[in-house]
């Protein structure tokens, strides 16, 4: 850190240019929201990027699975497999961990690390579950239900952070900027 308490920064730092390697709607959205950082793409955009000269650029990748009862699963293969899920996590909690991967490739250094979210589900009767698996949002994602989605309500509490269950933990992104040397400021666009 510098003397000022800061990065060590001197003068003005170059944008940084953070390259989302997921599909995720949900990860993109939580990158772009007022005050984490705005300057997030997809992966589509990683040969862009990478091609662009002056404009250091950073990839993050993300992947999520949820724990219970010592069982651990990602997207369910099908709607069947979602509805039973689904019915066995009626009030009950299970723990979902998002694994975290950043890469600097300007520099050539990288973070990694998991974060873990308690999550307390309530309880959803069947025909709730059959409607929630009716709409296709379980299929998309990790353990068959997502905090901002229609499952959201049926979602009792969490222990940990938020938005590690949407898909990303945005303090654990400004932690591993931090042992790189970067500060998530640092992602944010000016006007």
């Amino acid at each position: 850190m510098g003397a000022d308490g800061g990065l060590g920064h001197h003068g003005p730092v170059p944008a940084l240019d953070l390259v989302l390697g997921s599909a995720s709607p949900a990860r993109l959205a939580l990158l772009r929201a007022p005050g984490p950082p705005t300057r997030a793409t997809t992966a589509s955009a990683l040969a862009r990027a990478r091609a662009r000269t002056g404009t250091p650029t950073l990839v993050l990748g993300c992947d999520s699975l949820f724990t219970i009862d010592g069982v651990t699963w990602g997207k369910p293969a099908d709607a069947a497999e979602a509805i039973a899920r689904i019915r066995s996590m009626r009030g009950r909690s299970g723990i979902l961990r998002t694994g975290h991967h950043l890469v600097d490739l300007a520099g050539g250094r990288c973070a990694s690390a998991v974060e873990a979210t308690t999550v307390r589900f309530g309880s959803m009767t069947d025909a709730e579950v059959d409607a929630y698996v009716a709409t296709g949002e379980p299929l998309r994602v990790a353990g068959s239900f997502t905090l901002d989605g229609r499952s959201g309500p049926f979602v009792d509490g969490i222990e940990g952070d938020h938005t590690n269950v949407v898909g990303l933990s945005l303090p654990r992104l400004r932690r591993m900027l931090a042992d790189l040397g970067l500060s998530v400021t640092d992602l944010w666009s000016t006007p």
